[in-house]
């Protein structure tokens, strides 16, 4: 199951790299970063950053030729230039040598988030996924529509049904709080500590919709002092 993405910034003008480090971690991704070229390039080839931000002017070797010698050992890897070189050679240059996507300083944050969020869907493994959840041959979720099927029968879903399970799938590598969810898909803050049977309420009603047996489920399970998980026939062969 897909993990948090994670970013490798490559960029020498601090007071630059220090806001982009603390934007994406408050949009939630995992971040590291390098000052000067070289250590950016080393960093970079291990393979290990879902996509990297990379400015073109550093110190020890430019972007371009840190960009071209990523592509030369890794064609997947998701890069952005992040440059206040913005004439249309440059720009193309970029593209030419693989990135991804191209964005010029002064930038808008906002902008700079979805365009990462644009590559990442594109780029990573399973990002581009149906939206269909298959929990076995004779239960299909569809996120899309908002209903499942289950042998004959076909039961709708609420919106917030589906994000709760949507959120469940995409983490379902490990069991997810109460607590988690209530941030997730409600928008509630951790420190609240809201008390509510709002959770519990939306998981009963899913089961009655996904499982054969709601009082015995194999599919949206109980993990007991953790929270819950969503299982598919692969995980629970």
């Amino acid at each position: 199951m897909q993990s948090t993405p994670s970013i490798l910034i490559i960029e020498d003008e601090q007071a630059i790299r220090d806001g982009l480090t603390d934007v994406l971690i408050y949009h939630g991704f995992n971040v590291e970063y390098a000052e000067d070229g070289l250590v950016g390039l080393e960093m970079a080839l291990s393979g290990n950053f879902d996509l990297i931000l990379l400015d073109v002017m550093l110190p020890s070797i430019n972007g371009f030729d840190i960009c071209k010698k990523i592509r030369e050992q890794d064609l997947k890897q998701a890069i952005i230039m992040l440059t206040a070189k913005s004439s249309d050679e440059d720009i193309i240059n970029g593209f030419q040598l693989g990135a991804d996507d191209y964005v010029a300083k002064p930038f808008s944050i906002t902008q700079l988030v979805l365009r990462i969020k644009a590559v990442l869907k594109r780029s990573m493994p399973g990002a581009s996924r149906a939206n269909i959840i298959v929990l076995d041959e004779r239960t299909k979720i569809d996120l899309q529509n908002l209903c499942v099927e289950r042998l004959d029968t076909k039961h709708l879903f609420t919106k917030r049904e589906v994000k709760v399970l949507t959120y469940l799938h995409e983490h379902n590598d490990k069991p997810v709080s109460r607590e988690d969810l209530l941030s997730a898909v409600w928008g509630y803050s951790e420190e609240l500590a809201i008390e509510t049977r709002t959770v519990d309420i939306h998981i009963a009603r899913i089961r009655k919709k996904i499982e054969a047996d709601a009082k015995a489920p194999k599919f949206l399970v109980t993990v007991r002092g953790a929270g819950y998980r969503l299982l598919s026939t692969t995980e629970n062969a």
